[in-house]
C-alpha cells in the first residue's frame, strides 16, 4: 500500500490501492508499520513543500528559479490552477497569501491537516506519525531557509498542528503522547 502527499489522491493511492480508513479491514502489524512510516514521510514532505511555497513567494532569487519546475508540479498536486507563480504581480502574490488566499494560513493549514487526518483514518499512531512528519518537514524547511521562516509559515504550522491535535482529542486520544 502506498500513501502519498498528493492531496488529490487522499483516500486512494497513486497505485490505485484504497487506503483502509477507520479500521474497516484488518491489517497486519507490518502493513500498519509501513503505512505509519509512509504517512509520516508524506506529512513531512507536504509540510516542507507547503512552507517552501509560502516562503518562495517572498523571495525573488536564483533559488526560486531553480525550484520553479518542482513548485509547478507540487502546485498542481495540491489543486492550485492559478497563474504561474513566477508570473504573478506583487498584488496577485499578496492576494494568494492573504487570509483567504490559496496559500494563506487558513487554506494551507487545512490542506496539511486534512492530509494527515484523512491519511491516518482514525488510527492514533498514524495521526501521531503524521504530526511528527509535519514538524520534521517544517524544521527541514527552516534549515533550508537558513533560519526562522516567515510569520505566515509559523502561523500555518501552528494552525495545522492545532487541527491535528484536535482530531487526536476528538477521537478520544490524549493529545500528550504517552509513549514519549
Amino acid at each position: 500500500m502506498q500513501v502519498t502527499s498528493d492531496t488529490a489522491l487522499v483516500g486512494k493511492t497513486k497505485g490505485g490501492a484504497e487506503i483502509k480508513p477507520l479500521f474497516t479491514e484488518r491489517i497486519s502489524k507490518d502493513e500498519a508499520k509501513e503505512i505509519k512510516e509512509q504517512i509520516q514521510k508524506s506529512a513531512n514532505e507536504m509540510a516542507f513543500k507547503s512552507a517552501s511555497v509560502q516562503s518562495a513567494l517572498f523571495r525573488k532569487d536564483d533559488a526560486f528559479a531553480k525550484e520553479y519546475d518542482e513548485f509547478q508540479t507540487f502546485l498542481q498536486d495540491i489543486g492550485y490552477d492559478g497563474k504561474p507563480i513566477a508570473e504573478l504581480s506583487q498584488e496577485e502574490a499578496s492576494a494568494l497569501v492573504s487570509e483567504d488566499g490559496f496559500f494563506g494560513v487558513a487554506q494551507t493549514s487545512q490542506r496539511i491537516a486534512d492530509f494527515v487526518i484523512n491519511g491516518a483514518g482514525g488510527d492514533e499512531k498514524m495521526l501521531r506519525a503524521g504530526r511528527e512528519g509535519m514538524l520534521r518537514g517544517f524544521k527541514e524547511a527552516e534549515e533550508m531557509w537558513g533560519g526562522k521562516l516567515p510569520e505566515i509559515s509559523q502561523e500555518t504550522m501552528k494552525k495545522a498542528l492545532e487541527m491535528v491535535d484536535k482530531a487526536i482529542y476528538d477521537l478520544g486520544f490524549s493529545v500528550l503522547d504517552t509513549e514519549a
